[in-house]
């Protein structure tokens, strides 16, 4: 086989054999298929496309290049959830101990921020003495007791879709829809769970910019899910407002607690979208309708049964509860801003990516791989998209460890913030649900 001729064939727009994607993958993977080579089958792809069983069979290809976690010894039908990202998106910490809390185990592997997109890694680590990387025995076990773990990633997880993804950074190949699914999802195939759901975002703070974007891509994960045996679920939700109102490590972890807590006035849709969520997982796990699944999922907020759910994980994985208990911060930054509107009126849009990245200039995520994070910077919205305000209202303020990183922030927070007279239309949070 020759990789000039798999390149001419799919120039040609011809379907791939699975033979010949293997080839592909495995061939690059090892380094026998150069750069230039892979950079014009990718084009190519992106250009032509795939069928839903050449997508498969990529996805196939870069989970086996790497390590696939093992959950056999996980008792019962595991649940795993993935988000394709956005500001205040803190889902995870609200959605894993709700269903742990119904008896679904919940062993999940997550990732870390960069850009404006925040990272469950980081917001577990921002509780002191939190540990992410347990030995693997240490983490069924904590899911077979508690019936929740989450952790950094767990061995060496589809390095094909690394690999790959570097040279689709630098040769325009990001926005092909299998290539995107296929990454996605061969790292949750990897990571070992029976069930998943998606999250997946569309708007001004997402990768996917419209909601028909957003549904397309969420079908195509959730067919490559179930030829490859994985009962799948997405949730096609918006991401032109930031969820909740805390956008920064510390500061969201205290909004989930609150949450948790029953407390949701000013975050009902960070309690909308994390209850959906839970609702498809405890049904996809067999726990009854819909329906029953969502009253499940809500008596724990009610009953209390998901924060102590949160207590025992936060504890179990070595984080001080003490720390994080009640109004405590153990992160305090230094300078504290208020953000004053600029104009009287309604806020008729918000640019999420702008924000996000304002939250990255006050400390909060990082600009490379290598940045290091400020665990208390970020910002609290008090205002957002919908709501009428008076010029020099406090719309949002800042927590930084100094005034420089506020002033950089507030320049750019700014620009992202529009106002109109008259009230905007508002979307549904959740446009659409496949399964």
């Amino acid at each position: 086989m020759l990789m000039y001729d798999v390149i001419d064939g799919k120039r040609n727009g011809q379907a791939l054999t699975q033979e010949e994607i293997i080839y592909v993958v495995d061939g690059f993977t090892k380094g026998t298929i150069p750069d230039y080579q892979m950079s014009a089958w990718l084009m190519a792809v992106c250009i032509n496309g795939m069928t839903p069983e050449e997508t498969t069979w990529l996805t196939q290809a870069m989970v086996d290049s790497g390590d696939i976690v093992d959950l056999s010894g996980v008792q019962g039908i595991k649940v795993d959830k993935h988000s394709t990202g956005g500001v205040g998106d803190k889902t995870t910490l609200i959605v894993a101990p709700i269903v742990a809390a119904c008896g679904v185990p919940v062993a999940k592997m997550s990732g870390r921020g960069l850009g404006h997109t925040g990272g469950t890694i980081d917001k577990l680590e921002s509780i002191p003495g939190f540990q992410t990387s347990i030995p693997m025995e240490t983490f069924i076990e904590n899911v077979n007791s508690i019936h929740i773990s989450v952790v950094d990633k767990i061995g060496n997880i589809a390095p094909a879709d690394k690999k790959i993804y570097a040279l689709r950074d630098v040769t325009a190949t990001v926005r092909s829809l299998p290539l995107i699914a296929s990454s996605i999802m061969s790292k949750k195939i990897a990571s070992g769970a029976d069930r998943i759901v998606l999250d997946v975002k569309y708007g001004s703070g997402a990768f996917m910019k419209t909601a028909a974007d957003a549904a397309e891509l969420a079908s195509r994960m959730c067919e490559i899910g179930t030829l490859a045996g994985r009962k799948t679920a997405a949730l096609v939700t918006s991401m032109d407002v930031p969820l909740g109102k805390n956008i920064g490590n510390i500061l969201e972890v205290k909004e989930c607690m609150q949450v948790l807590a029953g407390a949701h006035e000013g975050l009902e849709d960070l309690v909308e979208v994390s209850i959906e969520l839970a609702t498809y997982m405890l049904f996809l796990a067999g726990k009854g309708t819909i329906e029953a699944c969502r009253r499940m999922a809500q008596n724990t907020l009610k009953d209390g049964s998901a924060l102590a759910k949160w207590k025992e994980f936060v504890i179990r994985q070595g984080g001080d509860w003490s720390t994080i208990e009640g109004e405590h911060n153990p992160h305090p930054c230094a300078v504290k801003m208020d953000y004053l509107a600029v104009e009287t009126g309604y806020i008729a849009s918000m640019d999420v990516t702008k924000i996000g990245m304002a939250s990255v200039e006050l400390g909060a995520g990082r600009q490379t791989k290598d940045s290091v994070i400020d665990f208390g910077a970020g910002i609290e919205l008090w205002q957002k998209t919908g709501a009428f305000v008076k010029k020099g209202d406090v719309i949002a303020t800042f927590h930084a460890a100094d005034q420089q990183k506020c002033a950089v922030a507030a320049s750019m927070f700014g620009d992202a913030y529009t106002y109109a007279p008259l009230a905007p239309e508002m979307k549904p949070l959740i446009e659409e649900i496949i399964i």
